[in-house]
Order: C-alpha cells, then sequence, then structure tokens
C-alpha cells in the first residue's frame, strides 16, 4: 500500500508505534517465509502466521462452495482479513472486507472514495455500471465505473482490496 499512499502508511506506523525498519523487518522476514520451500502453502499458512481465524463461513460462488476465513485487523476494526480457501485447501483469493456490522457509511458518490476508506465490494455496489478489470498484480484489483452524476468513467484501484485511488478512465 506504500506504493500508493506513502502518507497514509506513515501514519498507520505512528498508530502502531511501529518504525519504517520495523516495516522493513516485517516485510522481509514475510517473503523469506512465503519463498521457503519449508513453510506451508494454502490455508496452513495463514493459521500458522494469523492464528485461528475469527470467523469461519461456507460460500457458494458458482458451483464451489468454500470457506471465508476472517481475522480481526488492529489497524482497522471495521475491516478483516479475509481469505478464501477452496475444498481442496488452496486459497483463491485473500483481501480485505467490511466486519460485519461496522457502522461505516457506504459510498454514494465520487466524492466518498477516499483512500482507504472503501472495500471493493462497497464500490462496486455503489455504481452499478462497475466493471471488474484486470489487477497489475495479484493483490490489487481495479474497477471500472460511470460517475452517474457526471457520466464521466472512471477506474478505482485496489490494494488487498481496500481502496487506494481513483483516477478518469482513458476510454
Amino acid at each position: 500500500m506504500a506504493d500508493h499512499r506513502p502518507e497514509l502508511v506513515e501514519e498507520a506506523l505512528r498508530t502502531l508505534a511501529a518504525t519504517r525498519a520495523d516495516l522493513r523487518e516485517a516485510h522481509r522476514r514475510w517473503q523469506a517465509m512465503i519463498r521457503s520451500r519449508t513453510f506451508p502453502h494454502g490455508e496452513r499458512r495463514y493459521l500458522m502466521v494469523l492464528g485461528q481465524p475469527e470467523s469461519v463461513t461456507e460460500r457458494r460462488i458458482g458451483d464451489l462452495t468454500c470457506r471465508a476465513l476472517g481475522w480481526r485487523l488492529p489497524l482497522w476494526p471495521d475491516l478483516r482479513f479475509e481469505v478464501m480457501v477452496a475444498p481442496n485447501g488452496r486459497v483463491w483469493n485473500e483481501w480485505l472486507v467490511r466486519a460485519p456490522g461496522a457502522q461505516c457509511p457506504a459510498p454514494r458518490t465520487l466524492e466518498d472514495l477516499t483512500p482507504w476508506c472503501c472495500t471493493v465490494d462497497e464500490v462496486a455496489r455503489a455504481f452499478p455500471s462497475v466493471q471488474p478489470l484486470e489487477g497489475d498484480a495479484p493483490t490489487r484489483w481495479r474497477l471500472a465505473f460511470t460517475d452517474p452524476a457526471t457520466g464521466g468513467r472512471h477506474v478505482a484501484h485496489f490494494t488487498y482490496g481496500l481502496l487506494q485511488y481513483v483516477d478518469e478512465s482513458a476510454s
């Protein structure tokens, strides 16, 4: 997220009483773990690092029934880190979602789309014209939509499912 919103990352570090060195070290350790041949894959990876999830729910997506594992986040109490696990134990999605019962106002206009305020699902529900676009990395999503107030086309960019910025569409 620091690629898009370094000022918000700095604020988060202060909130967590962490330094840039702490951030770099945590990132280094995570990268070493996930690239290790002996580090577990799939669901076991997240259980090992994050512990038992706060919630486990079954979801049906098309003809696939999977499990959604959700963990509470100290930095974002209104969000959960969600991992979608296929029946074979493979993880096919990981992102931030709104916590059940969170009292966050749903976005209604383009002006409501401020960084780190909305999830992919919330933006998709707010703009009926939304079209998913391919992201530029596995943890990034993009949604194209038309602003009903102006008719202008825009693209919302997300990292781990959390809005980073919105720009005008070239088309």
